[in-house]
């Protein structure tokens, strides 16, 4: 299932016109590692950040990390917003990632209004806040902008919940077994390109900016779904907004190629 976000209205801080002139787009948060970051020396003279306790089960600080960066020069907002993403009660996260959402909470985040009530905050991922992802990016050894933050929070958010929405669609096929499919485990992989991805290289199409593969809870059985995202085509009328392509589909087994050639043919 392939699917176009356009984000009008929004201004992305990463510049996405044409990648054959200009560098390839990149997802606003990296997932390479700092040590991959700083290969080239540039930030090597940059003072470290004394890195907090981390959680060893999914490698993210022990306590969400809502105080200011060293060296911030103004205050980014704490809220975190409730996605509608359901969290599988066996929850696992594969690496240190931001995405699709952290699971963990405590007081010092404001929930958004409007969000849900205590419960149906544990049953759902939460979305980082600005001050969030803005550290997250820092220990990475990144050179975030805070003015940044108030877009690109947002449209992480957006193509998140369009990801699952489209998961939701292949999902559909299997709602007589299982009615409320929950997200498991997710994995950033912007290095691994799938093989359809590296398929349509071969003939010229643009390689995915960005791989993500999540794990779906069906009622109790593992499925892992792969999701490749592209720059999607610009508006003419607003072409700053940005616009993603996104190839959600589930990963190859005995299984998923029936869904797939049902999902062809429209049964």
């Amino acid at each position: 299932m392939t699917s176009d976000l356009s984000l009008a209205g929004s201004k992305c801080p990463v510049d996405h016109h044409d990648n054959r002139d200009t560098a390839p787009a990149k997802c606003p948060v990296d997932h390479t590692s700092s040590q991959e970051a700083s290969k080239d020396g540039s930030n090597s003279s940059r003072p470290q950040r004394q890195h907090p306790a981390v959680d060893p089960h999914n490698r993210m600080p022990a306590t969400p990390e809502q105080q200011a960066a060293d060296g911030q020069q103004g205050a980014l907002s704490t809220a975190r917003t409730v996605s509608t993403i359901p969290r599988a009660e066996r929850y696992q996260s594969a690496g240190d990632s931001v995405c699709p959402a952290l699971h963990d909470d405590d007081g010092s985040g404001k929930e958004k209004q409007g969000t849900g009530t205590e419960t149906h905050k544990k049953d759902m991922w939460i979305y980082p806040s600005e001050q969030m992802f803005f550290n997250a990016m820092k220990r990475k050894s990144w050179d975030p902008q805070e003015r940044d933050m108030r877009y690109v929070v947002p449209i992480h958010n957006a193509v998140n919940e369009k990801c699952w929405n489209q998961i939701l669609e292949w999902e559909q096929m299997h709602s007589t077994t299982c009615g409320a499919p929950k997200l498991l485990r997710f994995e950033g992989r912007a290095h691994d390109l799938t093989p359809r991805a590296r398929f349509f290289s071969l003939f010229g199409y643009q390689k995915p900016f960005d791989r993500h593969d999540w794990t779906v809870d069906r009622c109790g059985k593992n499925v892992r779904y792969v999701i490749d995202f592209y720059e999607g085509k610009r508006d003419p009328r607003n072409p700053q907004a940005p616009s993603f392509y996104l190839d959600v589909r589930p990963a190859l087994t005995i299984e998923s190629c029936w869904d797939r050639m049902r999902r062809f043919v429209g049964v």
